[in-house]
């Protein structure tokens, strides 16, 4: 097998590039840095475009903005220290991010680019700000209200450096006394943000309120249902998506339609149903390039999505019930009811 779309470090540089061939010990390895999946070349399928979000300079350009930023802050022994252009270099990235999302028709949440795990924070910033953005293009912000909803989901976890790295990183369950130093980062966060002067006060909020659930069962307040700013919101549902469906070191992360379930169970107790409705209709539950088995017994490719319906996805069939190799043909699972997707496979 040969690597079919590249795979970055934590600093948005690329750790291998597409074409590299998957020998054993490079497997070995990628499992090691617990890299969750792979795409790879197949001739079947060689024609299937895999969308990206954002073109690889502006990726690579906000991974670089937020490691450096951060790794400042969690360098310094003063809350101040180190914070005098975070205002000026994150509304220039934001600007990029919407740019190359305002230039996509109908844009969708699909499975995040592979990444090592070494620096999660950074990662989980920039997906949890992009499908922020999906979400807030869909809901019908205005580009000025993106920019700060974009500025908020960028930086909701920015209180994140000011934690011990020890328990920020650690591989297993928090200990109540760690976990209430962990929780203490949305406070954090807000201090941070709130006295920068460009940086929006409601992006502030963001940080504080995006762990608070309509119910009032999140932190750091308690606060419920219309006392939480509806950005605030959006970020709550994007973020625990992305921890979802991320691999960590002490989780296997989850497929898109089995985090999109979970979500589910909290409709209208932790996350506001609409906003899980457009959530839902946004997401890619079937990314593109995804193993799929079908109701028949088949086994394909999802080699397209439509926007209006992406829980039913046009799939390449290549194997039969049995295993055996067919002539690949296509099914659109619009038009043909009663087929389903039963399972994805390996």
């Amino acid at each position: 097998m040969k690597l079919g779309k590249k795979i970055y470090n934590d600093e948005g540089l690329v750790l291998l590039s597409d074409g590299v061939e998957l020998t054993g010990p490079l497997i070995g390895r990628l499992a090691r840095m617990d890299i969750g999946y792979v795409y790879v070349h197949d001739s079947l399928t060689e024609d299937v475009d895999i969308p990206t979000m954002l073109h690889d300079e502006t990726r690579n350009q906000a991974l670089k903005t937020i490691r450096t930023q951060f790794q400042d802050m969690s360098n310094s022994s003063g809350i101040r220290k180190g914070f005098y252009h975070l205002d000026k270099k994150f509304s220039n990235i934001m600007d990029s991010i919407l740019d190359d999302m305002s230039s996509q028709e109908d844009p969708m949440i699909m499975l995040h680019d592979m990444h090592t795990t070494d620096n999660y924070l950074y990662v989980h910033s920039l997906n949890v700000c992009l499908y922020t953005l999906v979400l807030g293009i869909a809901h019908g912000y205005s580009s000025s209200e993106l920019k700060v909803l974009g500025l908020g989901s960028l930086l909701h976890d920015i209180g994140k450096t000011q934690i011990p790295i020890k328990i920020v990183q650690k591989p297993g369950m928090l200990s109540d006394e760690e976990f209430r130093h962990m929780r203490a980062h949305t406070e954090i966060g807000f201090k941070i943000l709130k006295d920068e002067p460009n940086i929006p006060l409601l992006a502030a909020h963001c940080a504080y309120q995006h762990h608070e659930r309509i119910n009032g069962s999140g932190y750091p307040r308690g606060i419920r249902g219309p006392e939480i700013h509806e950005y605030a919101k959006w970020i709550g549902v994007a973020d625990s998506y992305d921890a979802m469906t991320s691999n960590r070191i002490y989780k296997k992360a989850m497929l898109p339609h089995q985090a999109v379930e979970a979500l589910y169970v909290g409709s209208g107790t932790l996350y506001e149903q609409n906003q899980l409705e457009i959530f839902r209709d946004r997401v890619a539950i079937y990314p593109i390039g995804l193993n799929v088995k079908l109701s028949t017994g088949e086994t394909g490719v999802v080699v397209s999505i439509d926007p209006s319906l992406p829980h039913r996805p046009v799939v390449r069939v290549i194997e039969g019930p049995e295993g055996e190799k067919l002539t690949p043909y296509e099914i659109d699972l619009r038009k043909v009811l009663s087929v389903v997707i039963s399972d994805m496979t390996e």
